[in-house]
């Protein structure tokens, strides 16, 4: 009845390494009086789908394999402690992109988390 209602929030973000990867996440937004006034804290659920939308182009460093466990996102849930956070891994052997997304807050003993894996495949657009 006052403020806003809960929502699911639908964000893309492109990985800024990696050229034509764009992921799309999906998380919960408090709403209430709390989460008009940003003091409220968002659920740690969260959805992450990844996509490659072009030719993939790999970063020096991510291709030699420096980037290991590079944070490609992240947005704050609660006022102070907590945030959803979006991790990049590069699997070598299967040539894949792997999307790691979860909550940096420990929530009913275990993180949340959801995983996306991107084949970099030869494009075909």
């Amino acid at each position: 009845m006052f403020g806003p209602d809960h929502k699911i929030i639908v964000e893309a973000f492109d990985d800024p390494e990696v050229k034509n990867v764009t992921c799309y996440i999906s998380r919960a937004k408090t709403g209430g009086i709390k989460g008009g006034l940003g003091l409220a804290e968002d659920t740690s659920d969260a959805a992450i789908s990844c996509q490659q939308v072009g030719p993939v182009t790999l970063s020096d460093k991510i291709a030699q394999g420096k980037a290991e466990g590079d944070v490609v996102f992240r947005q704050r849930t609660s006022l102070i402690f907590k945030k959803l956070q979006v991790v990049r891994f590069f699997d070598q052997k299967r040539h894949a992109l792997i999307y790691l997304a979860y909550s940096d807050k420990v929530v009913e003993g275990s993180p949340k988390n959801a995983l996306s894996a991107v084949p970099i495949m030869p494009w075909k657009g």
